[in-house]
């Protein structure tokens, strides 16, 4: 990528300018018909697919825009659509709408996309049924707003690729840093070659039980409560995860969330940290050195031979490892041969004081920020790629996945990003994807 189109992509991003024609980055869809570009007066028409404590963050952001009316919403658990009920009739009775229509409310994300009033929809599911729904959404002719990681499998990720272009179709991957000044600044100065050289990379993104990788689902079978249908939630995955009651958590008596959902931290429901956070850190890695559309060639699990910690390897000398580098927690640091630079979010420092930028203050929650909402907003009115097209999101997810195989097998793997595959590796490919439960097989149909 040219270091002019770089610029523009980062200012896309942080300043919602996606419709500024200098600015526009060079990602328009071929094919895409005249008549679904929106005029700028339209309302842009969003249901919801997944209504816990993210999906919350991400309303709060979508609903102030002037053009979205959020018009529908989706989950299998009850409490969680009467709370989405609630706080999208009462968010535009507080702006003075004189005549409120409550959203309509689904069990099965089916019915809210087989509506064709709606433009596009947000996808806040646990990340088993991201794939899925994405590619139901990309036949059903709605943009997408998808929450990272990507999908739960590399398989998945590549059947995604192939739904969003044959369908033509704009969705922005949840990796919302993309959007973030100080992260743009840190991948700016190793893109543009302040730091010389890059040598390596630690990105640090965080422990359960001691480690980044998810840990066994072991708790005993517990009743999932009435209004749950834990059938449905399960979906695809295997039934061999059971109910217990931070899986999904109730809500307090505000409506907020208890706690994040722990499928999450749980195999098979999730990745652990590797993909909740290493989605966002290992993905401003890739961005930072250029291999968006690639990917390392060499994966070293921690405890093998002398390596400490997960260390990956790419085909031109830079090395990545899973590591803490201070005590701020997520986050990246960046060397090259004149200097380093870390980043956090809402922070930033350097080797040398003019790599650094001074962060601006932000009471607004992360997830909610609208900079990186807002680009996929634009993104569909002129039907040019967002910042986070399909192809990134699937190349930082599977970052993230092939990391946690070499660490279940406990031993390196070769990776080849080009063909997606491990090279002269049946065992681990196998781990590429996983069987879907009877009656699923067809989600990831193209």
């Amino acid at each position: 990528m040219e270091r002019r189109d770089f610029l523009r992509k980062s200012l896309f991003g942080i300043a919602g300018l996606a419709a500024a024609p200098a600015l526009a980055p060079a990602f328009e869809l071929a094919g895409s018909p005249a008549a679904v570009k929106a005029a700028a007066s339209d309302k842009i028409r969003m249901g919801f697919i997944g209504l816990g404590q993210q999906a919350m963050y991400l309303l709060s952001s979508f609903i102030k825009m002037d053009d979205v009316q959020v018009i529908a919403g989706c989950d299998v658990y009850d409490i969680k659509r009467d709370r989405f009920v609630k706080r999208v009739t009462d968010y535009y009775k507080g702006q003075g709408v004189k005549k409120v229509t409550a959203p309509a409310m689904y069990e099965n994300y089916e019915d809210l996309l087989a509506r064709k009033d709606i433009d596009a929809v947000v996808i806040a599911t646990p990340d088993h049924w991201h794939a899925g729904i994405a590619i139901a959404a990309c036949k059903a002719g709605k943009d997408i707003y998808l929450e990272k990681p990507m999908t739960l499998t590399v398989y998945e990720g590549q059947q995604l690729v192939k739904a969003v272009r044959k369908y033509n179709r704009i969705l922005q991957v949840g990796s919302q840093q993309r959007s973030s000044e100080e992260f743009i600044h840190a991948a700016n100065v190793a893109r543009e070659g302040d730091l010389g050289r890059i040598q390596k990379m630690d990105v640090y993104v965080g422990r359960w039980d001691g480690q980044p990788f998810p840990v066994p689902h072991h708790f005993p079978a517990q009743t999932p409560p009435a209004g749950l249908n834990w059938d449905k939630w399960l979906g695809p995955m295997t039934d061999k995860a059971t109910y217990f009651p931070d899986i999904d958590p109730l809500l307090k008596e505000d409506g907020s969330d208890t706690c994040w959902g722990a499928w999450r931290w749980y195999k098979p429901t999730g990745g652990g940290y590797m993909t909740d956070w290493g989605a966002h850190m290992f993905d401003i890695a890739q961005w930072a050195v250029g291999k968006d559309l690639s990917g390392p060639t060499e994966i070293i699990p921690p405890g093998y031979s002398f390596y400490k910690n997960l260390t990956y390897k790419y085909d031109n000398g830079i090395v990545v490892e899973e590591t803490s580098f201070d005590d701020s927690g997520q986050g990246l640091k960046i060397y090259g041969e004149k200097g380093w630079i870390a980043v956090h979010r809402g922070k930033l420092y350097a080797s040398e004081p003019k790599f650094e930028m001074k962060v601006g203050d932000n009471d607004v929650p992360f997830e909610a920020r609208a900079g990186h909402h807002r680009v996929f907003i634009e993104s569909i009115k002129s039907r040019i790629d967002p910042n986070v097209p399909v192809e990134v999101g699937h190349s930082s997810c599977t970052m993230c996945n092939i990391g946690i195989i070499a660490g279940e097998l406990g031993r390196p793997l070769t990776w080849n990003p080009i063909v997606q595959k491990f090279m002269d590796d049946p065992e681990a490919n196998a781990l590429l994807h996983y069987p879907y439960r009877p009656g699923y097989e067809h989600l990831l149909d193209v």
